[in-house]
Formats: C-alpha cells, sequence, structure tokens
C-alpha cells in the first residue's frame, strides 16, 4: 500500500473531477486523483463541444450552472489561464406553436432563478443569427450570458489550478476495487497500487455505474454514444450557440456555434439512441447532421468540415445528475450521470462536492440539491431541456 493516507480520492480527472478537486485542495483537505488515462481530461470531458448555458428548466440546474459561468468568465482574470472563453449566448429558434408553448412556459422558472432569458420575435433572431431560415419562424428566447469555452484548455487549466492547492494526481491506473471497513470507506486500489482515504468521490463519468459496484450502490447511469464535429476557421459570422430543438428522422434535435478559432463545432441528439460507449464514428452522423444545420442556416452549405469524433453521454432516467452521498457508507460520495452536461456543470457543483465532503453545508440550496438525490423517483422528474 501506498503510505500516503488521504482525506479524499477523486476517482475521475475529468470534468466533474478536475474543479472537484481544486475545491477540496483549496479547502484543505488532503486529496488525490487518480485516472486510469495518461493525463487530465483524456476521457469523454475532451469529446464535449464546448457549450456552458444556465437555460435548463430545474432551479439546481439553473443555480448551479449559473456559479459554473461566473467561474468560467472569471477564470482568466482571477487564474491567469487562457480557457477559450466567449459569452456568445444560446439561442432557441422557435419554427412551431409546440415549441413556442414549451420554451415560453419555462421561462418563468428560468427567470425566476436569476436566468437572464427572455422571448424575442422574428427579426431578433435573425439579427442574432443571419442568414437563418425565415420560413415559419416565430420567434425564440435568447439567454445572453451563456457561452463556452475550451474543454482541452479549462481540462489543463484546472489540472494546474489543483496542483497548485496541493492536489496529488495518479494517472495510467484503473481503480479496480473500493474496500469498505465498519461501515465506512477504508480506501481505493487500483490494478498498481492500494491508497488509504477517508472518503472517496466516485466522478468516473461512463465508468460509474461499474465503479459503484465495487461498494454495492447501484447507480442508475447508462452511457449511450453521441458525435460530434469541427469546421475549417472561416469569417465571423455568429456569436450565439444555435439549438434547434425540431425533431427529425434520425435527431431528437442539433446545435452548434462559432468558437474563439471562428471554426464551427456541432452536436445533435440520436434518435434512436446508441447505448454503450462505443467511441467509434460513424458513416451516417455528418450526412444528417449536414442536412439539418443547411436547412437551417444555408449559407454554411459550403463549409468543409475538418473532424468529426464521438463521445459518451452518462445518462440517468431522467436526464438530470445524482450527487450526494451513500446512508450505508460513509465516506462514499458521488457526482455521477451528467448526461452530457458534466463540462457546464462540473465547476459550478465544485464547491457543492467538498462541502459534502467536510461535512458542512452546500452552496447550492439544499432543497434544489436533493433534485440530484439518488434516492429520488426518476419517473417524474425529467429534465425539459437536457
Amino acid at each position: 500500500m501506498n503510505n500516503k493516507a488521504y482525506d479524499l480520492v477523486i476517482i475521475g480527472a475529468g470534468s466533474v473531477g478536475l474543479p472537484a478537486a481544486v475545491a477540496a485542495g483549496r479547502r484543505g483537505l488532503k486529496t488525490l486523483v487518480i485516472d486510469g488515462r495518461s493525463s487530465p481530461g483524456q476521457g469523454d470531458a475532451k469529446r464535449a463541444i464546448g457549450g456552458i448555458r444556465a437555460t435548463h428548466s430545474h432551479p439546481a440546474k439553473i443555480e448551479i450552472s449559473l456559479r459554473s459561468i461566473d467561474i468560467f468568465s472569471k477564470w482568466q482574470e482571477m487564474e491567469g489561464d487562457y480557457i477559450g472563453w466567449r459569452r456568445g449566448g444560446y439561442i432557441f429558434p422557435v419554427f412551431t406553436e409546440n415549441d413556442e408553448l414549451t420554451l415560453k412556459n419555462l421561462l418563468t422558472i428560468q427567470q425566476s432563478f436569476g436566468l437572464d432569458i427572455s422571448w424575442i420575435d422574428a427579426l431578433e433572431v435573425q439579427k442574432l443569427v443571419p442568414g437563418i431560415c425565415k420560413d415559419e419562424l416565430k420567434g425564440g428566447t435568447f439567454s445572453p450570458k451563456d457561452g463556452s469555452a475550451s474543454p482541452l484548455l479549462t481540462a489543463s487549466a484546472f489540472f494546474f489550478a489543483a496542483k497548485r492547492a496541493g492536489v496529488d494526481f495518479i494517472f495510467n491506473e484503473r481503480v479496480i476495487d473500493t474496500k469498505v471497513s465498519s461501515g465506512r470507506v477504508a480506501s481505493v486500489v487500483t490494478d498498481k497500487n492500494e491508497y488509504a482515504c477517508a472518503n472517496i468521490l466516485n466522478a468516473a463519468g461512463a465508468d460509474a455505474a461499474e465503479v459503484g459496484k465495487q461498494v454495492g450502490v447501484d447507480f442508475p447511469v447508462y452511457p449511450d454514444s453521441h458525435e460530434a464535429g469541427i469546421t475549417e476557421p472561416v469569417e465571423r459570422m455568429l456569436e450565439p450557440m444555435v439549438v434547434d430543438i425540431r425533431s427529425t428522422s434520425g435527431s431528437k434535435n442539433c446545435y452548434f456555434y462559432q468558437n474563439m478559432e471562428n471554426r464551427f463545432e456541432f452536436c445533435l441528439t440520436p434518435e434512436p439512441i446508441y447505448p454503450g460507449t462505443d467511441r467509434d464514428s460513424t458513416s451516417s452522423f455528418l450526412p444528417l447532421i449536414a442536412q439539418k444545420i443547411v436547412s437551417l442556416l444555408p449559407k454554411l452549405k459550403n463549409i468543409r468540415v475538418r473532424r468529426i469524433w464521438r463521445g459518451c453521454y452518462p445518462m440517468t432516467p431522467d436526464g438530470s445528475p445524482i450527487v450526494g452521498s451513500s446512508e450505508n457508507i460513509q465516506g462514499y460520495h458521488f457526482a455521477v450521470g451528467m448526461c452530457g452536461q458534466g463540462f457546464m456543470l462540473g465547476p459550478g457543483l465544485a464547491d457543492d462536492i467538498a462541502a459534502m465532503v467536510a461535512g458542512d453545508e452546500t452552496v447550492t440550496d439544499k432543497e434544489h440539491l436533493d433534485f440530484f438525490s439518488l434516492d429520488r423517483d426518476f419517473s417524474t422528474s425529467e429534465e425539459k431541456l437536457k
């Protein structure tokens, strides 16, 4: 066994584990992060397209994401690292009466919890998305303070911030067991070593359910695969992330934006989904999303795609994360099932996680955070903008 004992071992150096490590280290917790890959952010974190929004339908997600946006927007000023942050906003253009009703009904909830979002008419949508298809365009919702950042630059920035806070990292070691003694966490076992600890955070992403089984905790987290892509850089023509929530054959929606390098990044939610952890790209993705994007914004028809890739969304039955502490195993904590939103939720959750480990009051309102409980009824609380 490694001779060093830790207050906290975090399993996973991704979009949740890295900011949690920063928060824990700054609280003075002796913290170790373990990841089976060779460096931080090399799992599905680097496969995100970088969108960061507080445009959700539940108070917990709104509150946490607003905190994340504050962290992202101030990171370079406060920490000195360039992470590619750009405040372009999110826009949801609307073409059907049903979608208009859905988004307008959500505005009351979103605005009541501090989200800067409003309904804009079709002319305003056209100003924000020049060249958008005008046929049946009714307007949309726009949240100007949302934005984007580089997942790779962000992972590096959080890694070095954690190191400065005294956090240790172990890479190229896979967690194979978790030892419990007298009802509390005792150690984490990898394929190479064993690390004594008082607390564990399961932040293992797509592997969260398998890691949970080591201590008999059943997490309803089921990964499925999503594809994304990026184009060549072109003249600046778009600021917000555009989210088209219309369902078409093969997909539930699509979304795209022009990043800090003037390249368009794009993604969609497949229908039907692709269960499992297959990260190989398909031949069907690019023709499908190209048709969707060009029908919405025709002037992109001649832009050249440079690369496509595929990553995993660790999904839950209701589309919201599972965050909390085990009632049966003292010292066992978890932040899993981010449903493809770990990049935007991770920084805002970090102080909550560190507080749970330390036994302190969370930053997020407890009643709101209970929405993420492992013991909730997953059949009645579906996230409407997941």
